[in-house]
């Protein structure tokens, strides 16, 4: 099977998906992927902006393959042309080829020696934190209980992976000399570098949570922007952060928490910009009977089960949605996003044949 999964995956890999600026359409890698998957109920949505999904489905299944086809920009730091598979040793190189292409080539493989139900579902709207391919499946009447979303997880099944929030704070001063004795209360600078020492006393305080394996609470402040110059107080200021939770916290009791750190009339507004639930979703109870169903699942699949990771997927909105959900694919997450992406041989042949046992029973 890993010929035809890397005849696949050079093919997917030459389509440019790139998100942003996620230029895709519905035609050229989905007519390719339709032409691959004889058999399927085969239907194609275009979601603007670039956002496409497509349904792929033979019998009556109640389990569906999820996979994401975008890929992030490439950079300079690429050796040779990132849409040009290549094959050194034991490994294969392009962009897209570890996250997470290679798992729709062995699902593509896997398809064309089997017979049994299947369904597979492909998007191109994960890179950019936009879920509204999932969204719109997840909204339709669709029927299925089980979803297995292919991320980077070394062959081993996912089942709790940690949650992500991003904000953007608008800190708020008063402009005027920097000589002025008002300067270290009235610059919205030294309102959001207080804000920003709090904040991490309070990330620090939550070091001992713990939920399947993960520990604490993740946390990066990753842009801070204001001022002029440093004889002008700062009016304004900008903080745009992010954390990651475990499944056993609540985002809106964090977003509670972070928002009342500031002084009083110092922040203009606290905007959520991206939300992402963990997985399991629920509370505590909630969330380990997820993860105890997942863990069925991955049995029941003959799936080794992997660590919890730190990294989000959208696994996690599909068990938000009530299905069991576990996340499940080729390569190693250390590489993906990486100049000269690549997955291992072994890891596409693995997965090509677990797939394929599945779909055969």
């Amino acid at each position: 099977m890993l010929s035809e999964t890397l005849r696949h995956l050079e093919a997917l890999v030459s389509f440019d998906t790139r998100n942003p600026p996620r230029a895709i359409g519905t035609g050229g890698m989905f007519d390719y992927l339709r032409a691959q998957l004889p058999g399927f109920r085969v239907e194609v949505t275009d979601h603007g902006d670039g956002a496409v999904s497509m349904l792929a489905v033979r019998g009556a299944p109640r389990r569906v393959f999820n996979v994401h086809l975008d890929t992030v920009p490439d950079s300079p730091a690429w050796t040779a042309s990132p849409h040009r598979l290549r094959v050194t040793g034991d490994r294969v190189i392009g962009l897209g080829a570890c996250d997470i292409k290679g798992a729709a080539a062995g699902l593509l493989a896997a398809a064309a020696e089997t017979t049994g139900d299947a369904a597979f579902l492909f998007s191109t709207d994960e890179e950019a934190n936009d879920a509204r391919c999932i969204g719109a499946f997840l909204a339709s009447d669709h029927g299925f209980t089980e979803a297995v979303v292919a991320e980077p997880t070394n062959c081993e099944a996912v089942l709790a992976h940690r949650g992500i929030s991003s904000v953007l704070m608008h800190f708020r001063g008063v402009a005027g000399h920097a000589s002025g004795a008002n300067a270290m209360q009235a610059s919205a600078l030294h309102q959001a570098m207080r804000w920003g020492n709090r904040a991490l006393d309070l990330v620090e305080a939550e070091s001992h949570q713990r939920f399947g394996g993960l520990t604490g609470l993740r946390f990066n402040i990753g842009k801070v922007e204001g001022g002029i110059k440093a004889n002008m107080i700062a009016p304004s200021a900008q903080v745009r952060f992010g954390f990651r939770p475990l499944p056993s916290m609540s985002i809106d009791t964090l977003h509670e928490r972070f928002g009342t750190l500031v002084e009083a009339g110092a922040v203009e507004r606290y905007e959520e910009t991206f939300r992402g639930p963990s997985l399991p979703s629920g509370d505590i109870a909630t969330a380990e009977d997820r993860r105890l169903e997942a863990r069925d699942l991955a049995e029941a699949l003959d799936l080794p089960i992997g660590n919890a990771v730190d990294f989000w997927t959208e696994a996690s909105l599909f068990s938000a949605a009530g299905m069991t959900a576990i996340v499940y694919g080729p390569g190693e997450i250390a590489q993906a996003h990486t100049a000269d992406e690549w997955v291992a041989l072994e890891q596409l042949e693995r997965y090509a044949h677990s797939v394929k046992r599945i779909l055969a029973t």
